[in-house]
């Protein structure tokens, strides 16, 4: 059991595949596929996550795909401003951010 306020992991009206580690984070609609690590603080809604993904502690993504394999930085905020995520990433015309392994690359450089 975590020791801090919020510690516990919490998955609502989601499908969290096998493998899945949500530690400390918080998950509404959406869709986990398998060995997905949400940290702690990390919040996700109506996103859909590919395989091995890791989301960093206090990331907060809404109406997203994370590719496969991806590791989302601690902290990172998708889906709150579209002119910021179009720049940084791939957004479609119904306001879905797809964020790639590539595109975070580009986030460090």
């Amino acid at each position: 059991m975590h020791r801090e306020p919020g510690g516990n992991g919490v998955a609502l009206s989601s499908v969290i595949s096998c493998g899945c580690v949500v530690s400390g984070g918080s998950v509404h609609n959406s869709l986990l596929s398998t060995r997905v690590r949400v940290h702690s603080r990390a919040h996700l809604q109506e996103a859909v996550v590919l395989p091995g993904a890791d989301i960093g502690r206090g990331a907060h993504l809404r109406k997203v795909v994370v590719g496969q394999d991806c590791r989302i930085p601690p902290g990172l905020v998708v889906g709150e401003d579209p002119a910021l995520d179009a720049g940084r990433f791939h957004r479609t015309a119904s306001g879905v951010t797809l964020i790639s392994g590539p595109m975070l690359d580009r986030l460090g450089g």
